[in-house]
């Protein structure tokens, strides 16, 4: 009688279960999404793993000998392993000792755990590994972010704030009656009022002052539509002595609020003042979608209407006798 044929493999790791895995030198945490049995029925399953933090595009199946169980002593190797390798990436790629340049298989091929663990990376790993760090790094500042929630009538002015600048070639007539200050103040005496001196009132006040200080760093930088940078240039000709959150108004206070949480993303906040500072900040954010009729008004934009800019730039609308934008100063808005 003919010998049984070999039983399958039995598969070592199961899909959702959190393993470390070799990629080059290092040992980093993953995930087991899918097996596939062995080319071979006596030959180990391989195992397609999704690194913790990396994007999906370096999802790759493994063999089974690049995979640990996660323990307490394989993470001690992990942590041993990660201290071994700084002195020898700072060196580069050395030799081994019979002459040769060391590597891992980066391209996840079959390789002892031993090729692992003890060759130091290649030029390609090293590349690999700064744009994997980059790549945390991207994914560090979502997770970090602050999610605010807009409204749907501030949401409306931020598209039609939009159309009115880059479409319709209209500019927010500055300086502002009600300016960035004066909306700041009234939001203060507005809201609940807190005993003076307590932790509660110093947070609040840090944050109003945080506000407009974000504001003053950020509108020249990041809030201006091309369209505008012109106007922008004028103002700071025409008040040399005046901060931009004493000229603009609510137009541009609100655009600050949808570059906040990647701003904030970078800063280095414990969760617990983030929670803090995001309870307030939708506070504000609920406050000037209360007094949108007051801050926010369609009419406020006007064809390119920029006073304080300079008599070359300006021509006569015989019609209403009013100054507009040229068509020169529409050029040089526009970057043109």
């Amino acid at each position: 009688m003919p010998p049984a044929p070999p039983a399958p493999a039995v598969p070592t790791y199961k899909v959702d279960e959190k393993v470390l895995c070799f990629h080059g030198p290092m040992l980093y945490e993953a995930k087991v999404i899918d097996v596939k049995p062995g080319a071979d029925k006596k030959d180990s399953p391989e195992y397609k793993v999704h690194y913790k933090g990396w994007k999906n595009t370096w999802d790759e199946f493994v063999p089974q000998d690049r995979l640990r169980k996660m323990t307490a002593e394989n993470l001690e190797l992990q942590k041993s392993l990660k201290e071994a390798a700084r002195p020898t990436q700072k060196g580069g790629v050395k030799s081994t000792p019979d002459g040769k340049k060391a590597s891992g298989n980066m391209a996840g091929g079959k390789a002892s755990s031993e090729d692992f663990s003890t060759a130091p990376p290649t030029a390609r790993g090293q590349k690999r590994t700064r744009e994997m760090e980059m790549e945390k790094e991207d994914d560090f500042l979502r997770k970090n972010e602050i999610k605010l929630f807009i409204p749907d009538v501030l949401k409306a002015t931020l598209v039609d704030d939009w159309e009115y600048v880059t479409k319709n070639q209209q500019l927010v007539p500055l300086p502002k009656n009600i300016n960035v200050i004066k909306i700041l103040e009234n939001y203060k005496a507005a809201s609940a009022k807190r005993r003076e001196g307590s932790a509660e009132s110093d947070i609040f006040e840090e944050i109003v002052a945080g506000l407009r200080l974000y504001f003053d760093r950020c509108l020249g930088n990041i809030l201006l539509y091309r369209f505008e940078r012109q106007q922008y240039l004028d103002m700071r000709k025409e008040h040399p002595e005046k901060e931009p959150s004493e000229i603009y108004g609510a137009e541009h206070l609100l655009r600050l609020f949808v570059s906040m949480p990647e701003l904030l993303a970078h800063t280095n906040m414990d969760q617990q003042s983030v929670n803090k500072l995001r309870e307030h900040l939708d506070e504000f954010i609920r406050y000037m979608a209360k007094n949108h009729e007051q801050y926010f008004q369609s009419s406020s934009y006007e064809n390119g209407k920029s006073l304080p800019l300079p008599l070359p730039l300006l021509m006569t609308n015989s019609n209403n006798n009013r100054h507009v934008a040229s068509t020169k100063y529409i050029e040089q808005s526009k970057g043109v």
